[in-house]
Protein backbone atom coordinates (compact mmCIF):
# COMPACT_ATOMS: atom_id res chain seq x y z
CA UNK A 1 0.00 0.00 0.00
CA UNK A 2 1.57 3.22 -0.82
CA UNK A 3 2.07 6.28 1.45
CA UNK A 4 -0.56 8.07 -1.15
CA UNK A 5 -3.63 5.73 -0.18
CA UNK A 6 -3.00 5.25 3.53
CA UNK A 7 -3.12 8.69 3.77
CA UNK A 8 -6.00 9.09 2.16
CA UNK A 9 -7.38 6.14 4.50
CA UNK A 10 -6.68 7.90 7.17
CA UNK A 11 -7.72 11.73 6.50
CA UNK A 12 -11.31 10.98 5.89
CA UNK A 13 -12.92 14.66 7.40
CA UNK A 14 -16.52 14.24 8.47
CA UNK A 15 -19.12 16.24 6.87
CA UNK A 16 -21.57 17.53 9.48
CA UNK A 17 -25.35 15.76 9.61
CA UNK A 18 -28.42 17.12 11.58
CA UNK A 19 -28.77 15.56 15.42
CA UNK A 20 -31.55 13.69 14.30
CA UNK A 21 -29.90 12.13 11.23
CA UNK A 22 -26.61 11.20 13.34
CA UNK A 23 -28.70 9.62 15.84
CA UNK A 24 -30.62 7.21 13.61
CA UNK A 25 -27.44 6.25 11.84
CA UNK A 26 -25.62 5.58 15.12
CA UNK A 27 -28.85 3.68 16.02
CA UNK A 28 -29.51 1.28 12.77
CA UNK A 29 -25.62 0.87 13.04
CA UNK A 30 -26.53 -0.61 16.76
CA UNK A 31 -29.41 -2.35 15.90
CA UNK A 32 -27.89 -3.88 12.31
CA UNK A 33 -24.97 -5.13 15.33
CA UNK A 34 -27.68 -7.18 17.20
CA UNK A 35 -28.71 -8.82 14.43
CA UNK A 36 -25.07 -9.82 13.36
CA UNK A 37 -24.38 -6.94 10.38
CA UNK A 38 -21.31 -5.31 10.60
CA UNK A 39 -21.93 -1.62 12.06
CA UNK A 40 -20.54 -0.30 8.89
CA UNK A 41 -22.72 -2.03 6.83
CA UNK A 42 -25.82 -0.70 8.71
CA UNK A 43 -24.65 2.74 9.01
CA UNK A 44 -23.93 3.19 5.19
CA UNK A 45 -27.95 1.82 4.66
CA UNK A 46 -29.40 3.90 7.49
CA UNK A 47 -27.42 7.07 5.68
CA UNK A 48 -28.57 6.12 1.75
CA UNK A 49 -32.11 5.45 3.40
CA UNK A 50 -32.46 8.70 4.75
CA UNK A 51 -30.50 10.82 1.85
CA UNK A 52 -32.53 13.12 -0.86
CA UNK A 53 -30.47 11.88 -3.56
CA UNK A 54 -28.46 8.82 -4.80
CA UNK A 55 -24.53 9.60 -3.29
CA UNK A 56 -21.09 8.20 -4.09
CA UNK A 57 -18.92 6.00 -1.84
CA UNK A 58 -16.93 9.12 -1.45
CA UNK A 59 -19.89 11.32 -0.33
CA UNK A 60 -21.11 8.52 1.96
CA UNK A 61 -17.28 8.19 3.22
CA UNK A 62 -16.97 12.05 4.03
CA UNK A 63 -20.39 12.26 5.53
CA UNK A 64 -19.69 8.67 8.16
CA UNK A 65 -15.73 9.39 8.48
CA UNK A 66 -15.21 5.67 7.45
CA UNK A 67 -12.40 4.91 5.45
CA UNK A 68 -13.68 4.30 1.49
CA UNK A 69 -12.32 0.73 1.31
CA UNK A 70 -14.77 0.07 4.14
CA UNK A 71 -17.54 1.81 2.19
CA UNK A 72 -17.05 -0.01 -0.91
CA UNK A 73 -17.09 -3.47 1.12
CA UNK A 74 -19.98 -2.11 3.23
CA UNK A 75 -21.74 -1.30 -0.56
CA UNK A 76 -21.03 -4.53 -1.86
CA UNK A 77 -22.63 -6.07 1.08
CA UNK A 78 -26.16 -4.02 0.74
CA UNK A 79 -26.26 -5.08 -3.21
CA UNK A 80 -25.63 -8.84 -2.17
CA UNK A 81 -29.27 -7.69 -0.26
CA UNK A 82 -30.53 -5.93 -2.66
CA UNK A 83 -30.88 -3.10 -0.08
CA UNK A 84 -29.53 -0.97 -2.11
CA UNK A 85 -28.68 -0.22 -6.24
CA UNK A 86 -26.50 2.05 -8.26
CA UNK A 87 -28.49 4.87 -9.99
CA UNK A 88 -26.42 6.00 -12.99
CA UNK A 89 -26.00 9.33 -13.08
CA UNK A 90 -26.03 11.76 -16.21
CA UNK A 91 -22.43 13.24 -17.13
CA UNK A 92 -20.72 11.53 -14.06
CA UNK A 93 -18.72 7.77 -14.30
CA UNK A 94 -18.66 7.74 -10.57
CA UNK A 95 -21.35 5.42 -8.96
CA UNK A 96 -23.71 6.60 -7.15
CA UNK A 97 -26.08 4.28 -4.81
CA UNK A 98 -29.53 5.28 -3.34
CA UNK A 99 -31.35 2.36 -0.92
CA UNK A 100 -34.81 0.86 -1.33
CA UNK A 101 -37.17 3.63 0.17
CA UNK A 102 -41.08 1.41 0.42
CA UNK A 103 -40.08 0.26 3.96
CA UNK A 104 -42.42 -3.20 3.66
CA UNK A 105 -39.99 -3.96 0.59
CA UNK A 106 -36.83 -3.18 2.75
CA UNK A 107 -37.95 -5.16 5.40
CA UNK A 108 -39.34 -7.91 3.33
CA UNK A 109 -35.77 -7.92 1.62
CA UNK A 110 -34.12 -8.61 4.73
CA UNK A 111 -36.65 -11.17 6.24
CA UNK A 112 -35.81 -12.87 2.80
CA UNK A 113 -32.09 -12.86 3.38
CA UNK A 114 -31.87 -14.03 6.98
CA UNK A 115 -34.26 -17.09 6.38
CA UNK A 116 -31.64 -17.50 3.36
CA UNK A 117 -28.27 -17.71 5.34
CA UNK A 118 -29.78 -18.57 8.63
CA UNK A 119 -33.12 -20.56 8.89
CA UNK A 120 -32.90 -22.62 5.68
CA UNK A 121 -29.54 -24.75 6.57
CA UNK A 122 -31.43 -25.15 10.03
CA UNK A 123 -34.28 -26.78 8.16
CA UNK A 124 -31.93 -29.37 6.01
CA UNK A 125 -30.18 -29.76 8.54
CA UNK A 126 -33.05 -30.77 10.97
CA UNK A 127 -34.49 -32.98 7.91
CA UNK A 128 -31.24 -34.76 7.35
CA UNK A 129 -31.45 -35.13 11.36
CA UNK A 130 -35.09 -36.88 11.15
CA UNK A 131 -33.98 -38.96 8.04
CA UNK A 132 -30.71 -40.61 10.01
CA UNK A 133 -32.93 -41.04 13.43
CA UNK A 134 -35.30 -42.92 12.03
CA UNK A 135 -32.54 -45.03 10.94
CA UNK A 136 -30.73 -45.13 14.15
CA UNK A 137 -31.91 -47.95 16.45
CA UNK A 138 -29.69 -46.10 19.06
CA UNK A 139 -31.47 -43.02 19.01
CA UNK A 140 -34.80 -42.91 21.91
CA UNK A 141 -38.06 -42.83 20.77
CA UNK A 142 -38.36 -39.74 22.61
CA UNK A 143 -35.55 -37.73 20.43
CA UNK A 144 -37.24 -39.01 17.33
CA UNK A 145 -40.26 -37.87 18.36
CA UNK A 146 -39.35 -34.45 19.79
CA UNK A 147 -36.65 -34.02 16.03
CA UNK A 148 -40.03 -34.88 14.18
CA UNK A 149 -42.44 -32.25 16.12
CA UNK A 150 -39.72 -29.63 15.86
CA UNK A 151 -39.45 -30.54 11.93
CA UNK A 152 -43.25 -30.26 11.44
CA UNK A 153 -43.04 -26.73 13.45
CA UNK A 154 -40.42 -25.52 11.71
CA UNK A 155 -41.59 -26.66 8.12
CA UNK A 156 -45.11 -24.82 9.49
CA UNK A 157 -43.29 -21.55 9.95
CA UNK A 158 -41.43 -22.10 6.53
CA UNK A 159 -44.29 -22.29 4.99
CA UNK A 160 -46.32 -19.65 6.54
CA UNK A 161 -43.28 -17.00 5.69
CA UNK A 162 -43.26 -18.08 1.95
CA UNK A 163 -47.06 -17.27 2.07
CA UNK A 164 -46.90 -13.77 3.99
CA UNK A 165 -43.82 -12.79 1.94
CA UNK A 166 -45.51 -13.56 -1.39
CA UNK A 167 -48.36 -10.84 -0.26
CA UNK A 168 -48.88 -7.28 -2.25
CA UNK A 169 -47.63 -4.98 -0.07
CA UNK A 170 -50.90 -3.39 0.37
CA UNK A 171 -52.03 -6.63 1.72
CA UNK A 172 -49.07 -6.93 3.96
CA UNK A 173 -49.66 -3.27 5.05
CA UNK A 174 -52.84 -3.84 6.37
CA UNK A 175 -52.34 -7.13 7.98
CA UNK A 176 -49.22 -5.46 10.05
CA UNK A 177 -51.52 -2.05 10.76
CA UNK A 178 -54.22 -5.14 12.37
CA UNK A 179 -51.69 -6.49 14.91
CA UNK A 180 -53.46 -8.45 17.78
CA UNK A 181 -57.10 -8.40 15.77
CA UNK A 182 -55.75 -10.98 13.49
CA UNK A 183 -54.72 -13.12 16.80
CA UNK A 184 -58.08 -12.10 18.29
CA UNK A 185 -59.18 -13.68 15.12
CA UNK A 186 -58.29 -16.97 15.13
CA UNK A 187 -58.03 -17.80 19.13
CA UNK A 188 -60.35 -19.32 20.77
CA UNK A 189 -62.49 -17.24 22.98
CA UNK A 190 -61.48 -16.43 26.36
CA UNK A 191 -64.17 -17.43 29.51
CA UNK A 192 -65.19 -14.35 31.55
CA UNK A 193 -64.14 -14.77 35.27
Amino acid sequence: MSDISVMTEISVQKQPVSPAVERFILQWGDMGEAWGVNRSVSQIHALLYVAEKPMTAEDIAGVLAMARSNVSTSLRELLGWSLIKRVPVLGDRRDYYEAEADMLEMIRRIAVGRKARELDPALATLRECVAEAERDRSISPTAKARFKQMLDVMEGVDRSFAEVMRLPSPVLSRLIRMGGAVARLVAPARKKG
